[in-house]
């Protein structure tokens, strides 16, 4: 599709989520529900056992949790100093590619209850997610085993369970073995469970899409696509009603249609409503409505679900670029790995909703899920908060880049995955790409464009609304090999992905005009160039950093080293242990912002002014930065200790040595102040928004002052922090939900006695929590400190540390007590409710 006028209206998942009920602790089933959160009360085994899959293996001495789980962040016994520290170990299959995570096999159990009102009725089971291997029995009984650690999967437990009243027993196995991966992925269940109850007439799973053909200020066309099963003996007459509701639920406009559905079958019933005056889904404003589907059975209704959905339209053309809604939108994109930072991969729906708030707020309105299918809580968040998405489906096809990764299950399952995630995701009005694949190896042999016509003709046929695209980067496993050779594989693609190949874009432009192009991956030290292709190219339609926030894995590949002048440049130093974080985002791996991220600021016009202050490099050394890194400098103008000399003791940061200071601004000059006295003024160069100063180290206040003819356009400033005085600790939410699931992420910070951040602080702080909620995880932004994720006691990272704390089912209230020594101590209460 050279040109593609896509017009949507799209909801949310189908609403278990809607319809949740708490269950019954521990083990009984609430009747009154259709979909419910299954989370609770498993039982795990951190060990390969035989038999855990009978009903009567006993395991009672089995930890007792609350998915979801991840148990390659939890502690590994026993700790030993440069060998194990907390969750990591040198000897860890994944080495530096896991940050030293390890995997191995785990077992999850658990036992339920059905009411006697179930009788008839089926029951199924749906996994959001399990990594990876996952082999499931009910009673004893193979209901299946599924790969692939990304995408959700369903069984009918029916024919196995046991009469109402009666225990079942649930048992899951999960192999996370070998080298199977690039980065962190976690272990486990580690996404959400649900248990559906239904009559034998239902809504098949994701069996609602819902989409806008038409869309116009004064009325939208809202097509809705029923997919209804029958899994009775019996050949049943049925009734579809589709209601629209407002966001406040006000009904503006229904629809009923008859249908026949055969004896274990299934049939498709489409309706079409008419939306008067439609609010648009978009960025700024993510409004969204609800569908009810109800279907009937004579007068009795079996089945009904309450979806969100949005309407917006999207057109992608390489003359008008990107348009939403008819206006055009940059893509101001950043990659994401799944994983949470403290928390591992553990998908609990705050945690989620948190990154994509984080992002909102550092600017981006773009994400691309790399290099698997988000959480459904993840694409929630997105389409709650207008964030658009590119979901990626795969890493690799046929062709390894581990041993033991998924390519050994492309051929038998990639359809089955990739139908999972579209049906899965088809719906949300954030999802405006899929991509098909990342850096693929065979991506332009005959092989690899056959594959490529495979699943691109597959994505059309289960969503022809949107285009599909595939990140494809330089041959550099294939030395030799000309980049014109992409072409053939952009050729099949909708969009061309770009992985780091900017300087590509007007060349490949020439040669093929009506490519879209996406950057895909990019350097962070090459935002401002990507970003002047986005701007002045309408066929370039956005740019997706490497990364947006720093993750477990693929450790240092965002660092930068000091060695001596006369060595050639070399990072091999700096990749193995402690190593555990990449350490490339424009956030790190608690979400404070990290330089590149204010420069990004200014790239997007975000910021008049920034400042960045580099790390002084001692005589006779040399910095080396990563393709992926930025240089080692900081929002900061605290240099010296407190008796006058530098930071680590040295004379660097000492008063009179010099700093080197860079001012990021699209303005014409920028003023430099130092406690008020003027330290030198600078245009800015014509292909650059950066100017340097170097300026002589004192104490106090430095000013950077942008101006445009003379008429100051932003000043932003850095002031000394004095000696650590007190700890302060935010919440970034004070309520939480009483229902074992929700979060507040902590800030404790060190500052001084005026409350600035002191931003060399290294200290220990211990947390106590009590009352109705407990520790669930801390952290910091170090990508060095192997520690545990879990004990009560964190160092801190540039004067920063993070602590979560998750709700217990009881309603009350919770108190966190932050403390170190020689620092007053610091409190904050929530509740619960």
């Amino acid at each position: 599709m050279k040109q593609l006028v896509l017009l949507l209206g799209v909801m949310g998942t189908l609403t278990g989520r809607a319809q949740q009920a708490s269950l019954v602790w521990p083990s009984a089933v609430n009747s009154t529900a259709r979909t419910q959160l299954f989370d609770q009360d498993w039982r795990f085994l951190r060990d390969s056992v035989p038999g855990a899959e009978q009903p009567s293996y006993q395991d009672d001495t089995w930890r007792r949790l609350t998915l979801p789980h991840d148990w390659s962040i939890e502690d590994l016994p026993p700790q030993q100093a440069g060998t194990v520290a907390g969750p990591f170990a040198r000897s860890s299959a994944g080495a530096t590619s896991t940050g030293y995570a390890v995997g191995g096999t785990g077992w999850y159990r658990k036992t339920f209850t059905l009411p006697p009102a179930t009788g008839a009725k089926r029951v199924s089971v749906r996994f959001d997610g399990v990594y990876r291997n996952a082999d499931v029995w009910l009673n004893g009984h193979h209901l299946g085993f599924h790969p692939y650690g990304y995408t959700p999967f369903v069984y009918d437990l029916t024919p196995y369970l046991r009469h109402p009243g009666q225990p079942n027993s649930l048992a899951v196995r999960v192999r996370n073995g070998g080298q199977n991966t690039r980065w962190y992925t976690g272990s486990g269940i580690y996404r959400h469970v649900w248990l559906t109850i239904a009559e034998s007439i239902h809504v098949a799973p994701w069996g609602i899409t819902v989409t806008t053909p038409q869309v116009s200020d004064s009325a939208a066309q809202v097509q809705v696509r029923t997919v209804v099963v029958n899994q009775g003996s019996i050949a049943a007459p049925v009734t579809v009603q589709v209601l629209l509701q407002t966001a406040d639920g006000r009904v503006v406009n229904s629809t009923r249609k008859t249908a026949t559905v055969a004896a274990a079958g299934r049939t498709d019933v489409t309706q079409t409503l008419t939306l008067a005056q439609p609010k648009r889904w978009s960025v700024e404003t993510p409004y969204r409505y609800r569908a009810v589907v109800t279907i009937r059975q004579g007068s009795r209704t079996v089945d009904s679900l309450s979806t969100p959905f949005g309407v917006r339209t999207i057109h992608f053309n390489a003359q008008t670029g990107f348009t939403l809604n008819g206006k055009r939108v940059w893509l101001k994109g950043g990659c994401v790995h799944h994983d949470n930072g403290p928390l591992g991969a553990v998908a609990l729906d705050r945690a989620e909703e948190r990154k994509v708030e984080l992002l909102k707020a550092n600017g981006f309105n773009a994400v691309r899920s790399s290099h698997n299918p988000p959480s459904p809580a993840f694409l929630d968040a997105c389409d709650r908060l207008g964030m658009l998405v590119i979901d990626e489906a795969f890493d690799m096809w046929q062709r390894p880049k581990k041993p033991d990764d998924y390519h050994l299950d492309f051929d038998a399952w990639w359809e089955r995955d990739l139908t999972a995630m579209i049906e899965r995701d088809r719906n949300h009005p954030a999802v405006i790409l899929w991509s098909v694949g990342n850096e693929i190896s065979e991506r332009a042999d005959s092989s690899g464009l056959a594959i490529t016509r495979k699943l691109v003709d597959a994505v059309h046929r289960l969503d022809p609304t949107r285009p599909t695209t595939e990140a494809i980067c330089r041959f550099w496993e294939y030395p030799g090999t000309p980049w014109e050779a992409s072409a053939k594989a952009f050729a099949l693609l909708d969009i061309g992905g770009y992985n780091y190949e900017w300087k590509h874009y007007e060349s490949d432009h020439r040669q093929a005009p009506n490519r879209i192009m996406v950057g895909t991956e990019t350097f962070a030290k090459e935002a401002y160039e990507n970003w002047q292709q986005v701007e002045t190219h309408p066929y370039v339609i956005g740019d997706f950093v490497w990364t947006a926030l720093d993750y477990m894995g693929e450790t240092a590949i965002g660092h930068s080293l000091l060695q001596p002048r006369t060595d050639k440049d070399s990072l091999a130093a700096v990749l193995p242990w402690p190593w555990f974080n990449a350490f490339c985002g424009d956030l790190d791996l608690i979400g404070t912002k990290k330089p590149q991220s204010y420069y990004r600021d200014v790239v997007w016009r975000n910021s008049p002014v920034e400042m960045a202050v580099h790390v002084p490099i001692p005589d006779g050394m040399k910095e080396t930065v990563t393709s992926w890194g930025w240089p080692d400098e900081r929002q900061s103008w605290t240099w010296s200790g407190p008796d006058g000399s530098g930071l680590d003791g040295s004379g660097f940061g000492a008063a009179g040595k010099p700093l080197q200071v860079r001012v990021f601004t699209r303005s014409q000059k920028v003023r430099l102040l130092l406690n008020g006295k003027h330290v030198g003024e600078q245009s800015l160069p014509d292909s650059s928004i950066v100017v340097v100063f170097t300026v002589p180290y004192q104490p106090g206040t430095l000013e950077a002052i942008s101006l445009n003819d003379g008429q100051e356009t932003g000043r932003v400033s850095l002031t000394t922090a004095s000696s650590p005085h007190r700890i302060r600790l935010t919440a970034d939410r004070p309520t939480l939900r009483a229902d074992q699931q929700d979060l507040s992420f902590l800030t404790a910070e060190v500052v001084d006695a005026q409350g600035r951040v002191v931003p060399d602080a290294a200290l220990p702080l211990t947390f106590q929590v009590s009352g109705a909620g407990s520790l669930a995880a801390v952290g910091s932004g170090n990508p060095t400190d192997m520690a545990s994720f879990q004990q009560p006691t964190r160092t801190t990272y540039r004067g920063r540390c993070l602590a979560v704390i998750r709700a217990t089912a009881t309603k009350g209230s919770i108190t966190v007590r932050a403390s170190a020594a020689g620092l007053v101590p610091a409190e904050v209460t929530l509740s619960t409710q």
